[in-house]
């Protein structure tokens, strides 16, 4: 069995969204009651969030942009940048601390305490890009992740995988012509799906061409898709790309019972796109993998999902 990190803080369920938007507190809530009853844990090494320095923020993020979202906070607005991203005088600081739980995860890793870790963080952050607030995600925690693991700990390529339904159009964004970080993602096809990004002709621009790789699903479509789409694209691209460490967008929206896509993958379809993830790790990072909930709105279905990953992260999926 791996050592596996799990972060987590109450903090994360102050971000109040409201009572009918479907990024809510209660997606944590079930997923840490889940892990409670299962026994798994009290197996997983408890890494303790504390809140990003924002020189961390800044080197994915712009000042400004900060800066406003700080404002509206603080404001008590309702909304940052669209309805959608719905927000409360505390979402601020429980947005500094979900990256800093990301962070305090990389750490842990990197030290060698942990050999891989789950992030259940809110808000979410791959819509984010560097000026502009999208789908429910203010800061990109895990782009924030990638440019921690190479400016702090001197990593030189992070591969970065993105299975949630919705394309991370933010991460693209961040870094389509930068050669040193691969963003991967397998999202519904956009034009059928929000936010509507993400073609096969996406590759990245400038240095940083041949560096994107996107696998767009059409509706309806499940488990055979996945299956042939991840082996025939993710894997020849990150053995070419050898990545030293990997980030996950763990998005759990494209099951067949979420009704946030038309994507039918199933609970046996996510348990092999984790097997698929780890078995690249083991290959080609050591087995370094910190995995960051990005989506996933059904709140019977969430919580099983994250314990059979986080089960495969930690080498013990069907013990």
């Amino acid at each position: 069995m791996k050592k596996t990190g799990f972060v987590f803080d109450e903090k994360y369920l102050q971000h109040n969204t409201g009572e009918w938007h479907p990024e809510t507190a209660d997606r944590l809530r079930v997923i840490v009651d889940r892990l409670q009853e299962s026994g798994l844990l009290e197996k997983l090494i408890r890494i303790e969030a504390e809140p990003a320095n924002q020189r961390w923020i800044e080197a994915v993020h712009h000042v400004n942009y900060i800066m406003r979202f700080n404002d509206a906070c603080a404001m008590g607005m309702p909304d940052f940048d669209h309805q959608e991203n719905a927000i409360c005088r505390e979402s601020y600081d429980a947005a500094l601390l979900a990256v800093g739980g990301v962070l305090k995860a990389i750490d842990y890793m990197m030290q060698g305490d942990v050999d891989t870790a789950f992030c259940a963080v809110r808000p979410p952050g791959h819509h984010a890009e560097a000026d502009k607030a999208m789908g429910f995600c203010y800061f990109n925690n895990v782009a924030i992740g990638a440019r921690y693991l190479q400016r702090k700990w001197g990593v030189e390529r992070v591969g970065i995988i993105d299975f949630d339904v919705h394309h991370g159009n933010g991460t693209q964004h961040i870094f389509e012509a930068d050669p040193t970080v691969y963003y991967y993602s397998i999202h519904e096809h956009p034009s059928f799906a929000y936010p509507g990004t993400g073609r096969e002709f996406d590759l990245g621009i400038g240095e940083g061409a041949g560096y994107t790789l996107n696998t767009p699903i059409l509706p309806g479509r499940g488990d055979l898709d996945y299956r042939k789409k991840l082996t025939q694209d993710l894997i020849p691209a990150f053995k070419q790309f050898k990545p030293d460490v990997l980030l996950i967008s763990a998005g759990f929206d494209a099951h067949v019972n979420d009704m946030m896509s038309g994507v039918n993958l199933s609970t046996d379809g996510y348990d092999f796109v984790s097997e698929l993830i780890m078995n690249l790790a083991n290959t080609l990072t050591n087995g370094r993998v910190v995995s960051v909930l990005e989506g996933g709105y059904n709140l019977e279905i969430l919580p099983l999902l994250v314990e059979n990953h986080i089960k495969h992260l930690a080498g013990m999926r069907g013990v």
